[in-house]
């Protein structure tokens, strides 16, 4: 995908119904109040090419960026390490959870107007995975 698919499907995403139960979905997964799409997935898990493709992903999240963030405005990192260590020590909802257990940092907004928000990350935290580059939008507020 390229930017402009990636905006087109985070813009989707922001309107599309959410399903009664978790699971599966045709662009990542999905449960109650929440769509977690997989926006790229590496296809080589190389250990050697992994640092390139997760800079490469964080290239590709910064140029979402500034395109959200002409829209929405600019935000500050979210830092989803520290929501990983609350995790240990209080009930976090999902989808931060489990966003949390895969990436270190979002970029994120609220979407006026929609009752929903949105996280752009590079799944890169667990190296037996291969590196994702996930869009969530959640009615869930960040914690």
């Amino acid at each position: 995908m390229n930017i402009a698919q990636h905006i087109a499907l985070i813009d989707e995403l922001c309107f599309r119904p959410f399903p009664a139960e978790h699971g599966p979905s045709d662009v990542g997964e999905a449960g109650p109040g929440y769509h977690l799409a997989v926006l790229e997935r590496a296809r080589d898990d190389d250990p050697a090419e992994r640092p390139v493709t997760v800079d490469q992903y964080e290239k590709t999240r910064d140029a979402v960026y500034e395109f959200l963030a002409s829209r929405w405005g600019d935000t500050d990192p979210y830092n989803l390490q520290t929501v990983l260590l609350r995790t240990a020590h209080e009930e976090i909802p999902e989808p931060w959870a489990s966003l949390s257990a895969r990436a270190r940092v979002a970029c994120l907004w609220e979407v006026t107007g929609t009752g929903r928000w949105v996280a752009v990350a590079v799944a890169d935290r667990d190296g037996g995975d291969a590196v994702q580059l996930l869009a969530l939008v959640t009615q869930t507020d960040p914690p």
